[in-house]
């Protein structure tokens, strides 16, 4: 299972911006994403009206 957390980099350190359901000492792997389009893909999706839509056609759409 996995989920997608949006994070802060301060003094050498990952943050989360909000608390996290984990256990102390529980390893994770992480893939650093910048919040540009990938965040901007992200907020669209909640806005779908459809679950089958695509966030990049709709994207695509926002171009034309």
């Amino acid at each position: 299972m996995g989920e997608i957390i949006e994070v802060i980099y301060e003094n050498g350190v990952l943050r989360p911006l909000k608390p996290l359901k984990l256990k102390e000492g529980q390893r994770l792997r992480v893939r650093i994403l910048s919040t540009g389009l990938s965040g901007f893909i992200k907020s669209l999706e909640g806005e779908l009206e459809r679950p089958e839509e695509d966030p990049l056609e709709l994207l695509a759409g926002v171009r034309e």
